[in-house]
């Protein structure tokens, strides 16, 4: 299995899987929405799919792909605690900056 961070980093992909958020597409469908060959897609379907982040549906001779969001939903969920923990550091800082000092007596 490939990795997904790899898969989104490229940017093509990332458009792929905005155009796969809200229904599944063919291939062809997919590639009109690109100025890249048949063969180009079908490398970033491959790449996507090998990486968990679209679900290959067969069909008779077709081929359907949709977002797989299980996947995507992993991924997120690293970043709400790199941000959580980030933002946590970055109040405390802020608020003991903001304290007034008290000078002892």
């Amino acid at each position: 299995m490939g990795s997904p961070w790899k898969a989104v980093a490229d940017d093509s992909r990332r458009q792929m899987l905005l155009l796969l958020r809200d229904e599944e597409r063919t291939p062809s469908q997919i590639s009109a929405s690109f100025d890249f060959t048949f063969p180009a897609v079908s490398t970033h379907l491959r790449v996507l799919r090998d990486a968990g982040l679209v679900v290959e549906r067969k069909e008779g001779k077709n081929r359907f792909y949709s977002v797989n969001f299980e996947t995507l939903t992993g991924m997120m969920s690293f970043f709400d605690g790199f941000w959580d923990e980030r933002l946590a550091r970055l109040k405390g800082r802020t608020e003991k900056k903001a304290r007034p000092h008290v000078r002892g007596g």
